[in-house]
Parts: structure tokens; sequence; C-alpha cells
């Protein structure tokens, strides 16, 4: 693929996060940050607050859950074609902690014509792994962000 191509998609990806993450009010709730988007891949981290822990007194299962969910989500559309989630998987190796700060990293495995699937693995920040995600995706009618490839057409013009 030419540079030209690949700097188009990786400036699609960019803007569509920035929009994606506007109105992404649970991820906000939760202190989830988007570090890192890539046509097809994303990556974010939050820190395990207090409001976090389950009765163990380790972070929530679904806490680690839905910043996976989260990472999933911007990887699928971050090529600007709305997709949702059409099954996930996760399965736990590590407990997490108060005040640990948790990386969700992950890329599509693979995504034909409507679904797609994408590994998203969250680790500790010294690479400890937390857990493993799988997500199916399918991707109905719409924009992930709408008119923004319009936008970006008048912009490039």
């Amino acid at each position: 693929m030419n540079s030209d191509k690949s700097e188009e998609k990786q400036r699609l990806a960019e803007r569509v996060s920035e929009g994606l993450y506007e109105v992404d009010y649970t991820a906000k709730a939760l202190g989830i940050s988007i570090d890192a988007i890539g046509p097809g891949s994303a990556r974010g981290a939050m820190i395990v607050r207090k409001d976090m822990l389950n009765s163990h007194g380790t972070c929530h299962g679904g806490m680690i859950f839905t910043l996976a969910d989260t990472v999933f989500a911007y990887a699928c559309n971050s090529e600007n074609k709305a997709t949702v989630a059409l099954s996930c998987t996760i399965d736990y190796a590590k407990p997490a902690q108060l005040g640990e700060r948790l990386v969700a990293e992950g890329a599509r495995n693979f995504r034909n014509s409507r679904t797609g699937t994408y590994d998203i693995t969250v680790t500790k920040e010294d690479g400890t792994i937390v857990a493993l995600f799988r997500g199916g995706s399918y991707q109905v009618n719409a924009q992930s962000v709408p008119g923004l490839n319009e936008r970006l057409e008048k912009e490039d013009n």
C-alpha cells in the first residue's frame, strides 16, 4: 500500500476516534483513555479506582471487560464503518489491584464484508496479562461518525 493511502487511513482512524470519544460517556466516566488508534487497531488504558473494586478487593471483572470492549469498539469503528459487537468472550488471567494502570491493546484478526474478529489483551504496566478478550463484530449500514467522510473530502479539496 502506498504511503499516501496509509496516511489517509491513519488520519481517518484518528478523526473517528476523536468523534467517538466526544460522545463516549461510559469511557469518560470510567477514566478510559484512547492512547493509540490505527486502521483496525486501538490501545486504551484506565487506572483501577476504589469504586471499581469487587468484594474481594480486586478490580471487578466487569470493569476489565468494559476496558477491553471499549478498545474493541474503537478498533472496529476506526475505518468509519459503524460496527457493533456480535459476540464477546473474556478469559481472566490475573487480578488487578487498586491504583494499577491497565492497558488494553488489540487489532483485527480478519474482517469480511460485514463481520470480523478482534483480539484485545489487557495487561498491567509491567506486561503481566490480566485478561484476553475476543470480540466478534458486525458492520451496520452507517458511518461510525456521521458526516465525517464528507467533511474530510471537503478538507482535502
